[in-house]
């Protein structure tokens, strides 16, 4: 059953996150994992002329790829990380827009060589309404590819999740785990030809892993 998402109660939140997470002297950079220099790098988009990220946050991957002369676009729900990401990249290039991930797809006509999204909208956004939105915006054979934390045993579907603990204002999400069997399922039944989901442990023994999924169209 659908959980009642409450965007601009979610957009506070966000504008919220913005504030601490958006850092100044932040340079380029693109990581799949939580871990500094673990795990792939963007070679699994390939080799895009033109990559979509979807929830893109501050913005780092975008301008990372923006450097490689890949044409980067970026969407995320948070006006005011919008602002900060989208002044400071825009001399690489980086485009960011800021909207709601599954209306900003429904209204958009742009097509891309690669979606992705690390710890963004894909996390956050119910898969049965997002991956058939974004695979209309691939080109053939265009790849999708996003990552978060693996979900936590016998914890799947979607997830609530408040900002800042347990104490103040009562700021949440929702957030949508399910095992990696589940996510390829999900994958090929909204259109895509191919999917994978994996776990990649973490780089210490007991920590979390990251899960990243793949899939094409």
């Amino acid at each position: 059953m659908p959980v009642p998402h409450d965007i601009a109660a979610e957009t506070e939140l966000w504008d919220a996150y913005a504030e601490s997470a958006f850092k100044d002297d932040a340079e380029p950079s693109f990581c799949w994992t939580q871990y500094t220099g673990h795990g792939p790098g963007p070679e699994l988009l390939g080799a895009p002329e033109s990559v979509l990220e979807v929830g893109c946050g501050t913005g780092r991957a975008l301008a990372h790829l923006a450097r490689q002369g890949v044409k980067a676009t970026g969407v995320d729900l948070s006006p005011r990380m919008v602002q900060l990401a989208a002044e400071k990249w825009a001399p690489l290039g980086v485009r960011i827009e800021q909207g709601e991930i599954l209306d900003w797809l429904a209204t958009g006509e742009g097509r891309y060589d690669a979606v992705y999204s690390i710890f963004g909208a894909a996390w956050f956004t119910d898969p049965s309404r997002l991956f058939p939105l974004v695979r209309e915006h691939l080109v053939p054979d265009g790849v999708f590819v996003f990552s978060q934390p693996p979900a936590i045993p016998g914890a799947y579907g979607a997830q609530g999740m408040y900002k800042g603990g347990f104490a103040g204002k009562a700021m949440f999400t929702y957030r949508y785990s399910y095992r990696p069997a589940v996510w390829e399922r999900l994958l090929t039944r909204a259109g895509f030809a191919t999917a994978k989901a994996e776990v990649l442990e973490a780089p210490k023994p007991g920590h979390i892993g990251t899960l990243i999924v793949s899939a094409r169209a």
